[in-house]
């Protein structure tokens, strides 16, 4: 399968129709989103495994646990304002608490909606799914991430929460590279701080790292891509190898990435600590680069975080 100059959606429905064939229990179910999506090519090839539910979330996640309950196997697919705020109570009852094998995507997540705005940009469904027992929330950072662990959603017996970039992704990882859900992906080692990162912000993270080595500071960046469950042995490991955490996220600080680090840390290895992520604020209509400078989510806010919290840790 081609990774490279390829849009995340058209790589997942690749992966999608690959283990169609070999598993014939998985089905999907669309909220009439299979053209944004691109899961036209799985209607068409498996025309009696695809449901168009239409605009109707809520019944869409209704049919997933009904398939799910009758052994299917369902990804359900929509934008992630819409496949959680708005379907909280049908996922956590009909799913989740029912123990049914649902696979949810929630596409464009946090600024990457973009031009679709405030209303199509959630910043809090990581902290929404964080709240459902037994959610498995993944987060692919480019196309050899997503194709190596998918296997692992397909296999894994439980709901899995997948945020997923629609078109362009930054390539970060080599083919040759494995991963494992619920791990993290130590991708550089360093000495003075670790920044946990996920999603878009990896690359910020990594060019972050570029500029500060300049400076003489060694950084690890570590991709925290399974927010839930999270790695918290490889994070107390580096927290007490650097002494000095910053995590990154395109998300809320609030109940996300960030606020999972520090609970784990408050809990195993206290460490003086920053975040990057939107602070409390709804999204807005714009391109990428300039939501990201406006919500401070650039290589650049990441070194301001690193330098402060190195300043915390020389003063301890």
């Amino acid at each position: 399968m081609e990774l490279k100059n390829r849009a995340l959606r058209d790589i997942y429905v690749d992966l999608l129709m690959e283990y169609a064939e070999t598993h014939p229990e998985l089905v999907i179910v669309e909220a009439d989103l299979a053209t944004a999506l691109a899961t036209k090519r799985f209607f068409k090839k498996y025309p009696n495994r695809a449901i168009n539910v239409g605009v109707a979330e809520a019944n869409m996640i209704g049919v997933a646990a009904g398939l799910a309950n009758m052994g299917k196997l369902p990804f359900t697919h929509t934008f992630t304002p819409f496949a959680t705020r708005r379907v909280f109570d049908q996922v956590t009852l009909s799913v989740a608490y029912s123990k049914l094998n649902v696979k949810m995507v929630g596409s464009d997540p946090g600024i990457m909606a973009q031009l679709n705005g405030g209303t199509h940009m959630s910043l809090e469904d990581v902290g929404i799914m964080r709240n459902i027992p037994t959610m498995t929330i993944f987060e692919p950072v480019d196309g050899v991430q997503l194709a190596k662990i998918f296997p692992q959603i397909v296999d894994h017996n439980g709901p899995v929460y997948i945020r997923l970039l629609r078109k362009d992704f930054d390539p970060i990882f080599d083919e040759s590279e494995d991963f494992e859900l619920g791990k993290a992906k130590v991708i550089k080692e360093g000495k003075d701080v670790s920044i946990f990162a996920t999603g878009i912000e990896v690359k910020e993270a990594l060019d972050a790292e570029a500029i500060l080595a300049k400076k003489g500071i060694s950084v690890s960046v570590v991709n925290i891509h399974t927010v839930k469950p999270l790695d918290v042995e490889a994070i107390v490991k580096e927290a007490k190898r650097t002494g000095a955490v910053v995590t990154a996220e395109n998300h809320n600080i609030i109940n996300g990435l960030g606020s999972a680090v520090a609970e784990a840390l408050v809990e195993n290895y206290p460490t003086v600590m920053e975040r990057i992520g939107t602070r409390d604020h709804f999204g807005e209509v714009g391109k990428k680069e300039f939501l990201m400078e406006k919500y401070g989510l650039k290589a650049h806010h990441i070194v301001d975080a690193v330098l402060k919290v190195l300043d915390r840790k020389s003063k301890l």
